[in-house]
């Protein structure tokens, strides 16, 4: 049987620092059958002068403002024939085989809806990529108190994640997605929450996939890479933070701002009331540990509090929307707290 066709997505916001690196990785692909689309969030460096003058084979699409990511991503969508969509970050390198090996396990299975890369840190030093073995993510964990982190981040990589599995959700930095898995995500005419604009939405997205009863594989054969602009350390429990305190100063206050209201927004949207009564003292606890620190080192999250009550009508409406097509019942979604 003829390959499908792939689509690669770069949604890419300013990115000449990476551009070149990212899309001569794309260009390396063993998969014979790829389109490309670049989707260009209004940037105002070099970003579009270097697609075209080096990289012409490629459909550039422009924006004349920033949409952000994953509603970038959407309106990349309507230039999409692919069976299957690599939604690309611009600081992300795909190994030679990552779109091959990927496919080659997307085929075997039609419930499964998105793929997760082991992907592994870089950095650039001197305008080079400078690769590494620490791990970035193999995808979303989350917990009882509903805490969600990159499994696996900043633990150097032995060996312990060359297992094949399923996980909770995938990542937002390059997931390799079914196309009608995605198209089925529309709540509202909308794939992408807009009311999260650029941060936490690949969390909402992969949680309602899995509500959707779409399967979610993480594959250690699929490897990629990823230069995070926010911290590379290990957080493994709340009281990690304060002794990371001065790094998380590095994370722009917005992006701050955004990661509390967009996650509480996915768990008002995609968690059953019966598995949040269940875990209600572990999600209280989180709730006044989380509250007790940003009110003491990052107070300006706590101007997003009227901002997610403004939100609440139209995310319950979404949230009804959602839960009369939700097929994982509370049942099997509370395997996946921890």
């Amino acid at each position: 049987m003829p390959n499908p066709l792939v689509t690669i997505n770069l949604v890419v916001l300013n990115g000449a620092k990476y551009i070149r690196h990212c899309l001569e990785a794309v260009k390396k692909q063993t998969y014979p059958d790829l389109e490309v689309n670049i989707f260009d969030n209004g940037s105002t460096d070099r970003t579009k002068e270097i697609v075209r003058q080096e990289f012409p084979q490629f459909n550039l699409i422009e924006s004349s403002k920033n949409l952000g990511t994953w509603p970038g991503q959407e309106k990349a969508m309507e230039s999409s024939h692919g069976k299957y969509i690599v939604a690309l970050s611009v600081d992300v390198l795909m190994e030679p085989t990552a779109v091959e090996k990927a496919i080659d396990i997307l085929e075997k299975d039609e419930k499964i809806g998105a793929l997760e890369a082991k992907i592994l840190q870089y950095h650039m030093e001197g305008g080079q990529v400078v690769k590494t073995n620490l791990i970035d993510t193999i995808g979303f964990q989350i917990f009882r108190s509903r805490r969600v982190i990159n499994l696996g981040h900043g633990e150097k990589d032995r060996g312990q994640y060359d297992q094949e599995r399923e996980i909770f959700a995938v990542e937002g930095a390059a997931p390799i997605l079914r196309k009608s898995a995605l198209e089925e995500m529309r709540v509202l005419g909308e794939i992408a929450d807009r009311e999260m604009f650029w941060y936490g939405d690949d969390l909402d997205l992969a949680w309602r996939m899995r509500l959707f009863g779409w399967k979610q594989i993480y594959s250690p054969k699929v490897v990629m890479h990823h230069d995070r602009s926010t911290t590379k350390g290990v957080s493994r429990k709340w009281q990690d933070y304060f002794l990371r305190v001065g790094d998380r100063k590095k994370i722009p206050t917005l992006k701050k701002r955004l990661d509390w209201r967009n996650k509480r927004l996915a768990r008002i949207k995609n968690d059953y009331w019966q598995n949040v009564f269940r875990n209600f003292f572990a999600i209280a606890w989180r709730e006044i540990q989380e509250l007790g620190y940003v009110t003491l080192f990052e107070p300006a999250v706590l101007l997003e509090i009227p901002k997610l009550i403004r939100l609440l009508p139209r995310t319950l409406k979404k949230r009804r929307i959602i839960m009369a097509r939700a097929k994982a019942g509370p049942k099997e979604m509370s395997k996946w707290f921890l």
